[in-house]
């Protein structure tokens, strides 16, 4: 399947956060360069790969807030 590209404008849309809040604040502390977005052709534009972010967006977090990775046997790490 090919992934779906988006711009900040079209993902903050999507998941109905405010284009500054993903730039400010998700874009630098949630959302991974290279597997939650990339940037075409070393430019400064971003683009947002919807699939990697839906995904993790479902991810359980701690108590903290932290992402809760589960591991192979049945324990979790605390990210």
């Amino acid at each position: 399947m090919t992934p779906t590209y988006l711009t900040t404008d079209a993902l903050a849309e999507r998941i109905h956060y405010d284009a500054r809040t993903i730039r400010d604040r998700l874009k630098d502390s949630v959302l991974i360069e290279g597997t939650h977005y990339f940037r075409p052709f070393g430019g400064r534009k971003i683009l947002y790969i919807w699939e990697a972010i839906e995904r993790d967006m479902r991810l359980p977090t701690g108590d903290n807030g932290a992402v809760i990775i589960p591991m192979a046997n049945g324990g979790v790490c605390n990210a």
